[in-house]
């Protein structure tokens, strides 16, 4: 929920449609924004800046929920999560009333994970059939992140969608340029504002480069930074080396970056046997929607390794083994 969230809030009330909101993250709300919605009445808002996972679940969950305890027309959905939980909590209904199984949930699963179907559980044990009601009107979907659209994607191939649903990430408007420039524009604003470090000199590792990689990229290096890519794809490593940056695999270098950046919106990208090697105050972001591409969980959970809090969103791990720590930015968010 940002100020242009609102923007778009208001443009969908002024056509006429009765608007829920909550927020794509813990993270993304600017307060200022959610409240003059609120003050201006043009929509019902469920979000604060700096929720924990479980409120943001349950924020989702209440923007679903209609008065009337149906769900709703239409979802414009920013990284899938409230599609997903419609369609995750849709089949667990189906199974329950099959099987009366009920999903498991365990400290294993990520903490995003966890607390979705602890509350996909919560919801059916109270009421075997709230997804069906809440998907009764449902009849399209816009998703414009890459994460959520290849999410999408995936879910259509093993024939688990139930509407239509736009691709606005690849549209040339959001793909060519918000994906690139915006990026851009963000990365080193986010670093800034979390570390203030001097990124001119700094070796950055990007991992992807595609769109948002590519953008990340070019901001690092207009920055002074010597920039390093990691990237599967063929075309994508050799459109790297035709900007004149190094591909390189991670293992190779992952005690010589400074910055490492992910931007693949696939999972296990930065794992916990990285970290592990990376160099003393290495710093650890993901420029995209998940915590799927650093191994937070492993980080987090670790007995033998100290969390301090420098400030809100910038975290300093510390391995009591060697004493190098890494800091790692919004929880890897």
């Amino acid at each position: 929920m940002t100020i242009q969230t609102a923007a778009l809030i208001e443009t969908l009330h002024a056509l006429g449609a009765k608007i829920r909101w909550c927020s794509c993250n813990i993270f993304s709300t600017q307060d200022h924004a959610a409240s003059a919605i609120v003050k201006a009445g043009t929509a019902a808002v469920f979000a604060w800046k700096g929720e924990n996972l479980k409120e943001y679940w349950e924020c989702t969950l209440d923007a679903l929920t209609w008065e009337n305890g149906e769900g709703p027309d239409q979802i414009v959905d920013d990284g899938g999560d409230a599609t997903v939980f419609l369609l995750y909590g849709l089949e667990a209904e189906k199974k329950f009333k099959e099987t009366n199984t009920l999903p498991e949930v365990d400290r294993s699963m990520s903490e995003d994970e966890y607390e979705l179907f602890s509350l996909i559980r919560e919801c059916l044990q109270k009421d075997k059939d709230i997804f069906t009601r809440l998907t009764k009107n449902l009849k399209g979907v816009s998703e414009e992140t890459t994460t959520g659209v290849a999410r999408l994607y995936k879910l259509e191939k093993e024939n688990r969608i139930i509407c239509p649903c736009i691709n606005v990430n690849d549209s040339v408007t959001k793909a060519k340029f918000d994906n690139i420039y915006g990026c851009k524009h963000s990365l080193v604003d986010g670093l800034n504002r979390a570390t203030d470090v001097m990124i001119c000199g700094k070796k950055v590792l990007i991992c992807g480069f595609g769109d948002v990689g590519k953008g990340c990229a070019d901001a690092m290096h207009a920055s002074g930074a010597r920039v390093y890519i990691t990237e599967i794809d063929p075309i994508c490593a050799l459109q790297a080396c035709m900007h004149g940056f190094e591909v390189v695999r991670i293992e190779d270098v992952i005690d010589q970056i400074d910055v490492f950046i992910t931007a693949t919106g696939n999972k296990g990208i930065i794992t916990f046997e990285h970290m592990s090697k990376m160099k003393n105050n290495a710093i650890v972001g993901n420029i995209g929607h998940f915590d799927n591409e650093v191994e937070t969980v492993a980080l987090k959970t670790n007995p033998g390794i100290k969390r301090t809090n420098i400030k809100p969103q910038v975290d300093q791990f510390t391995w009591e083994s060697d004493g190098h720590s890494i800091i790692l930015l919004a929880e890897g968010i």
